[in-house]
């Protein structure tokens, strides 16, 4: 484990870079070969569009980079943050408890604030246009939302006190496991439910991006599943039935337009529509 962690004290930029595009490969070829959905769309052109807002993404993180590794340092120096606090601990402990707290401060709790608070939800509502969802969509982000999500990873990393190794990662796993759960495969139903017990798995992350409320408010998770399996927010759906998008934004050349995308946050809010068959199904 001390290994593992070295490594990612001090993990290059470009291996970092051959992570993310080796993922996307990964999982791009596999749509290939086992698709949930058999889209009518021209994939390399869907994937441009989604891999300029990744690259714009890379570039917010590289720009802000010193003030993650600082917080980071911080906490360290200081002492401070949960697991400064928590000893007796192995190193593996606390491997996967600082992961684990990363995932739902900077993930899943940055995820279920941006859908509640509506200047934020104007940012991220682009991930959410997506008509063809895959594995590029893991990173369609306005630039916007790419300062909001570092933020909230910075949040994390204070009040975990998480050391430099911990954080990379954390990111390191948390963009294949996003390029997992957002690609257009299928899974044996079986082994798709079991994961979900763990992780987040493609049919159950598929669901929040199911185009009407009250699904999109659910299934908010990256890595582990835990989260909104414990905070009510986990909800399932079958495949079938779902219609991906988002019910404010329909039209599928405006959500396919770099400039009309940036804009989204700049307009008017507009309110969505609610499936009450699913509400009442709950209650």
């Amino acid at each position: 484990m001390e290994s593992i962690i070295s490594y990612f004290e001090t993990i290059p930029s470009s291996h970092r870079s051959i992570i993310l595009v080796s993922g996307i490969t990964f999982f791009w070829l596999l749509e290939y070969a086992v698709p949930l959905f058999k889209f009518k769309y021209k994939k390399f052109k869907h994937g441009a569009l989604n891999i300029f807002f990744t690259l714009t993404t890379i570039v917010v993180n590289f720009a802000l980079a010193f003030i993650l590794l600082k917080t980071s340092d911080w906490t360290v120096t200081h002492n401070f943050g949960i697991l400064n606090w928590v000893g007796g601990i192995p190193l593996w402990g606390k491997i996967f408890l600082g992961v684990l707290l990363l995932d739902f401060i900077g993930a899943w709790f940055a995820h279920w604030v941006q859908h509640k608070v509506k200047v934020l939800w104007g940012f991220h509502l682009i991930h959410h246009t997506d008509h063809e969802v895959d594995t590029t969509t893991a990173n369609r982000h306005h630039p916007g939302e790419s300062v909001i999500r570092f933020l909230f990873t910075c949040l994390g990393v204070l009040v975990v006190g998480a050391p430099i190794g911990i954080v990379m990662l954390y990111q390191s796993l948390s963009v294949v496991l996003s390029q997992f759960n957002h690609a257009n495969i299928t899974l044996p139903k079986r082994v798709d439910d079991l994961l979900s017990y763990v992780i987040v798995s493609p049919d159950m992350h598929k669901v929040h991006h199911h185009y009407v409320l009250p699904y999109t408010d659910s299934n908010y998770g990256n890595i582990f599943s835990i989260w909104d399996r414990l905070l009510g927010t986990f909800t399932k759906l079958p495949n079938e039935e779902i219609v991906y998008g988002v019910d404010t934004h329909p039209n599928a050349a405006d959500n396919a337009s770099i400039g009309k995308l940036l804009g989204i946050p700049f307009q008017k809010k507009r309110n969505r529509a609610v499936d009450t068959s699913a509400v009442n199904a709950e209650q």
